[in-house]
């Protein structure tokens, strides 16, 4: 059973075509194919355009209804609020039957309520409802911009470095110098140098140690 009320994952992507039809002209059909054509909604084309339809600015086919989009030709942001609270409270009718102008400042608990109720959504739906009712009465002045539900992308981890390209090791091994040396005493030293490479490294990485090898080992005095 296909859900009365419109929602999106986030209104993130309601936003930017509601922003884009403000300041641009609207156009005569606006359609998913319209919307991936703009670029404003990518993946949530049609979830977009179930609110659009829901708000009877755009009808089945998507053709625009003139009469409704009165909102969307007003430069003042008083007179779009004022015009939007028009669309909004027309489309969610029972809401506002319901509980009168406290319905623009219901919480995310008590709308999901409402239209989990109503709509006999999930509760993943009908908190999506809830948002999305919230993100457009924000359109219309009342209360704020509703904070995102969607988790946060995870920041990657700091990659730590390996202890080959940090330091180096290396393996010094003394030889007795050889016996017809002795009358200068002067002592043989030979120094032997092991350096394992990784086999995922690339040529920075490579670049890094020997360069820490000439530095370290090789123009020191």
């Amino acid at each position: 059973m296909a859900n009365k009320y419109p929602y999106v994952s986030s209104a993130g992507p309601l936003a930017k075509a509601i922003d884009h039809l403000r300041k641009k002209n609207f156009p005569k059909e606006v359609t998913a194919d319209t919307l991936r054509k703009l670029g404003v909604a990518p993946k949530n084309e049609s979830y977009v355009i179930n609110v659009l339809r829901f708000l009877d600015v755009v009808d089945e086919v998507g053709n625009k209804v003139d009469a409704n989009v009165v909102a969307f030709d007003q430069h003042k942001v008083e007179e779009f609020e004022r015009e939007f609270e028009k669309l909004v409270r027309s489309a969610y009718e029972e809401l506002f039957e319901l509980h009168g102008e406290d319905a623009w400042n219901m919480n995310r608990t008590d709308l999901t309520q409402f239209f989990r109720t109503t709509d006999h959504s999930s509760v993943i739906v009908g908190t999506r409802q809830a948002g999305t009712f919230m993100y457009l009465s924000s359109l219309a002045g009342h209360g704020e911009f509703p904070q995102q539900s969607e988790p946060a992308p995870r920041k990657p981890a700091a990659k730590k470095p390996k202890a080959n390209e940090t330091t180096l090791a290396p393996k010094t091994t003394m030889e007795p110098a050889d016996s017809r040396e002795t009358d200068n005493s002067r002592v043989g030293l030979t120094v032997r140098i092991e350096v394992n490479l990784p086999a995922d490294g690339d040529q920075q990485t490579y670049d890094r140690i020997f360069k820490s090898i000439r530095k370290n080992l090789i123009d020191r005095e």
